[in-house]
C-alpha cells in the first residue's frame, strides 16, 4: 500500500496522490506526523479506532514515498509500540526530502561592530524568553560563535586549593586565576562560557563572575574533575565561548539575548538576499521509542534517502533539555531511569556519552536508517539505546555535529536487565564527518554496552577525540560487550591536538569474540600523551587485532595499557612519533601475543613500556615479526625506567627470537603505500598481504 507525503499535501487529504488533483479536494499528507497517524488509522489503531487492536490488519507493507523539499518540525516526531508494521518512509524516485529543525531569519539591517559591517536581525521572541538558540547555520555550513583567544588556547594561572600534581577526580573547583592579559569585561556575562580541556574530555560552564583586578574567574558549574592538564602536572588550557568582544572574524555570529538581537559578520560576497541564515527551534527531529519493561517494541520500521538538519545544543545534564529516548526517563521507564541517572549529574562525561541523539531509538528492533543525512546537528546524528535488537544504520551521511556520529548503548551486564540489552545492530557504510564542534571528546561511533555489532566500512574523520570505541567496563569485570566486529573502517585526522588520551579505535574490558580488522587508521594527534591508532585501554581482553594498517600517530601506533591474552597479528604498524608500539602496564598474565607484525620506524624505538612494566618479561609474547628503521639507524627497544635495549639485546631476552630485521620492500613508504613487492623477506615469516581496496563505504550494490 503506497501513501504519500510533500510539501503542498494536507493532512486531511488520503495521502493516496502524488500530488493534488485539480480540485485540490485530495491529494498527499503535509507531515511525517500525518503519515504516521494515517497509517495508524488504515490499520485500525486511529481516533475512531475503540479498539487498541486493528480488527483487520491491512494485508501488504506500507511505502510512505516522501516528495522533495522542506518540512518544517517544531518538534520531533515520535513512533511508539503502535507503529509497529512494515512501513518504509522514502524519499520518492530522486527527490530530496528535508526535515528541518529551523527557522530562516531574515530581516537584517547593517550596522558597524567592532569596525566591520555586520548584519543585524531583530527577534521579539528571543527578547521575551521564548526563544534562545547556541547554533545558527549559514548556506549549509555551521557558522562558529566568537571565541577568545581566536585561536590556540590560554592555561589557567591558578586554581584555588588545588596543589599540583593532582590526578583525576577531585573535582568540585568552580575559580581558577587567569593569566595576565587572559581576563577582561564581557558583555552578558553569563551568556560566556568557559570550555576547559583535561586528560581526554572537555567541560563547560558558564561565567558567574570575573574580577578583572585579580583576575580570578568563578564558574557557575563545579568542575568534575581537577582542573589540570596532561598527567595531572599542570594546570588546564581553556577558551572562552560565545563572546561578544571577539565578534570579529567573517562567518561569527553573536545572539544578544537579553536584546532579542542576532548579529552576523557575513563573509565575502555574501548579501541577505542571497544568503540562507537558520536558527534552530529543536534539539531531536525523530524518535522510535518502545517500552521494554512491558515487552512492547517498535518494529519494522525503515527510513530510507532522508535528510535530518538544523538542530540545537544543550546539555542534558545541566540545561533543563527535554530529551526523548535512552536519556529521557519519563519515555524509559522507572527501572532506566533508576540506572541511568548515576550518569546525569556531572559536567563531562568520557565520549560525551551522557549527549543524546538527534534520531533517538529506544526497544526498537528489526529498524533501519539507510541512505539518509543528518547535518548542521548539535548533538549526536543517531542514539541506539536500551533494547534495540537487529537495527540497520547504512549508507548514511553525518556532519557538521556538535557530538558524534552514532552512539549505542543497552544495559549493562550487572544491570542484570536482559531485555534491555542492546546488541546484533549493523553499523556500516557512514561517513562521519565534522564531529565533536561542542562536545569535543564525543566519538565517531561510540558503542557502550552492546554485543554482536557489526561495525564496518565507516569513513570517520575530522573529530577531536576517538573514531571508534567499544566497550564500556573498566577492568575486568562483566561486560556486555562480546562478539563484536570492527573490520574495514577508514579512520583519519582525528585528536587535532585538542584532547589527550584516544585511539582510532579504543576498547574497553574484557571482550571475547570481538575482531578489530583490516581497517586503515592514520593521523592521528594529540594534545599532550596519547595520540594511538588502536588502543586496547583497561581490561581489553580476548580480542583478535588483525590486518589492520596503522600509520602517522604523534605516540605510538599501537598502544595497550593493560589487559589479557589480545592477539595481535599481520598488522602494518609505521611511524610512530615516540615508538611503533607501547605495552604500558602488565599484570600477572601474558597479555598480548604479538605475531607477523610489520614495524617500520623512523629513528624511534620499535617498541616501548610504559609504568609498572618490564617487556622483557613473558607478560608479552613477540615472534615472527619485520622491523625496519627507515633511517638506517640501529633497531632500539625503550623498556621501564627509560633503559634503551638494542635489538640484539632484546632477541637476548626470548623476544623476537624468530622476527627479521630487513626492509619489508614496501611499494612506496613516503606516500603510506605499504603493499608488498614480490619476495618481500615478509611473506617468508607467515605476512598475508592486506587488501584495502574495499576500506571506507561501499557501492550500494556492495552493501551486506
Amino acid at each position: 500500500m503506497e501513501l504519500f507525503i510533500a510539501p503542498n499535501g494536507n493532512d486531511t487529504w488520503s495521502g493516496r496522490l502524488a500530488a493534488p488533483n485539480a480540485t485540490k479536494s485530495d491529494g498527499p499528507l503535509a507531515s511525517l506526523a500525518g503519515a504516521r497517524n494515517r497509517v495508524r488509522e488504515l490499520k485500525g489503531l486511529g481516533p475512531k479506532s475503540k479498539s487498541p487492536v486493528p480488527a483487520s490488519a491491512p494485508s501488504e507493507p506500507f511505502t510512505v514515498w516522501v516528495r522533495g523539499g522542506r518540512y518544517e518540525l517544531d518538534e520531533p516526531v515520535v513512533f511508539g509500540p503502535e507503529d509497529s508494521y512494515p512501513v518504509t518512509f522514502a524519499a520518492w524516485r530522486r527527490e530530496k526530502p528535508v526535515f528541518d529543525g529551523g527557522r530562516r531569519i531574515t530581516g537584517w539591517r547593517t550596522v558597524r561592530v567592532h569596525g566591520h559591517d555586520t548584519w543585524v536581525a531583530e527577534l521579539p521572541e528571543v527578547a521575551a524568553g521564548k526563544w534562545e538558540f547556541r547554533e545558527l547555520y549559514v548556506n549549509g555550513c555551521r557558522a562558529p560563535r566568537p571565541r577568545w583567544p581566536a585561536e590556540g588556547l590560554f592555561r589557567m594561572e591558578a586554581a584555588p586549593g588545588l596543589a599540583l600534581p593532582a590526578g583525576w577526580g577531585k573535582g568540585g573547583q568552580t575559580e581558577f586565576v587567569a593569566a595576565a592579559g587572559n581576563v577582561r569585561g564581557f558583555r552578558n556575562l553569563g551568556d560566556v562560557e568557559v570550555v576547559y580541556l583535561h586528560f581526554w574530555i572537555e567541560e563547560r560552564s558558564p561565567l558567574a563572575s570575573i574580577d578583572t583586578r585579580t583576575r580570578r574567574v568563578v564558574m557557575s558549574r563545579p568542575s568534575r574533575t581537577a582542573l589540570v592538564g596532561t598527567h595531572g602536572s599542570q594546570l588546564a588550557d581553556y577558551y572562552y565561548d560565545n563572546v561578544f568582544e571577539a565578534l570579529s572574524d567573517p562567518g561569527q555570529w553573536y545572539l544578544d539575548r537579553p536584546a532579542g538581537r542576532l548579529y552576523y559578520l557575513p563573509r565575502p560576497g555574501e548579501t541577505p538576499e542571497t544568503t540562507e541564515v537558520v536558527a534552530p527551534r529543536c534539539l531531536q527531529l525523530l524518535a522510535v521509542l518502545g517500552r521494554p519493561d512491558e515487552g512492547r517494541f517498535v518494529e519494522f520500521l525503515r527510513f530510507q534517502g532522508l535528510t535530518f538538519r538544523h538542530t540545537d545544543w544543550r546539555h542534558p545534564s545541566h540545561d533543563g533539555a527535554r530529551v526523548l529516548g535512552a536519556s529521557d526517563p519519563e519515555s524509559a521507564g522507572p527501572a532506566f531511569s533508576r540506572r541511568q541517572s548515576r550518569g546525569r549529574t556531572a559536567a563531562a562525561s568520557q565520549a560525551a556519552c551522557d549527549v543524546p541523539g538527534v534520531i533517538a531509538f529506544e526497544a526498537a528492533r528489526h529498524c533501519a536508517l539507510e541512505n539518509c543525512t543528518v547535518e548542521l546537528a548539535g548533538w549526536y546524528a543517531v542514539e541506539l539505546g536500551d533494547g534495540c535488537r537487529n537495527l540497520r544504520i547504512v549508507g548514511n551521511r553525518f556532519r557538521e555535529l556538535g557530538a558524534g556520529g552514532v552512539k549505542v548503548n543497552g544495559a549493562a551486564a550487572r544491570d542484570q536487565m536482559p531485555v534491555r540489552e542492546t546488541g546484533l545492530c549493523r553499523i556500516t557504510d557512514n561517513e562521519i564527518a565534522a564531529a565533536g564542534r561542542v562536545f569535543h571528546s564525543a566519538v565517531g561511533i561510540l558503542a557502550m554496552h552492546g554485543y554482536g555489532l557489526v561495525i564496518a566500512h565507516n569513513h570517520i574523520h575530522d573529530l577531536f577525540y576517538t573514531g571508534i570505541s567499544c566497550g564500556w567496563e573498566w577492568g575486568y569485570q562483566a561486560n556486555v560487550s562480546r562478539d563484536n566486529r570492527i573490520e574495514k573502517n577508514h579512520i583519519h585526522d582525528i585528536g587535532q591536538g585538542l584532547l589527550s588520551d584516544m585511539g582510532g579505535i579504543y576498547t574497553l574490558g574484557v571482550q571475547p569474540g570481538t575482531v578489530i580488522r583490516g581497517n586503515l587508521i592514520h593521523n592521528v594527534r594529540s594534545a599532550h600523551y596519547g595520540g594511538w591508532c588502536i588502543y586496547p585501554d583497561e581490561g581489553s581482553s580476548h580480542i583478535l587485532i588483525e590486518n589492520n594498517v596503522c600509520h602517522d600517530a604523534d605516540r605510538q601506533a599501537f598502544h595497550q595499557h593493560y589487559g589479557r591474552e589480545n592477539i595481535v597479528r599481520n598488522n602494518v604498524f609505521a611511524f610512530g612519533g615516540e615508538a611503533v608500539a607501547c605495552y604500558s602496564r602488565a599484570d600477572e598474565h601474558n597479555g598480548i601475543t604479538f605475531s607477523q607484525n610489520l614495524l617500520i620506524t623512523d629513528g624511534k624505538p620499535v617498541y616501548a613500556a610504559g609504568y609498572q612494566h618490564h617487556l622483557a618479561e613473558r607478560r608479552f609474547r613477540s615472534d615472527l615479526n619485520l622491523a625496519f628503521d627507515v633511517s638506517g639507524k640501529g633497531l632500539e627497544v625503550k623498556d621501564a625506567g627509560d633503559r634503551t635495549l638494542t635489538w640484539a639485546e632484546w632477541v637476548g631476552l626470548g623476544q623476537d627470537t624468530h622476527s627479521c630485521t630487513a626492509d619489508p620492500c614496501c611499494r612506496d613508504l613516503r606516500r603510506r603505500d605499504f603493499r608488498l613487492r614480490p619476495g618481500s623477506p615478509a611473506l617468508g615469516l607467515g605476512f598475508t598481504p592486506i587488501d584495502l581496496s574495499d576500506v571506507g563505504p561501499r557501492p550500494p550494490a556492495r552493501r551486506d
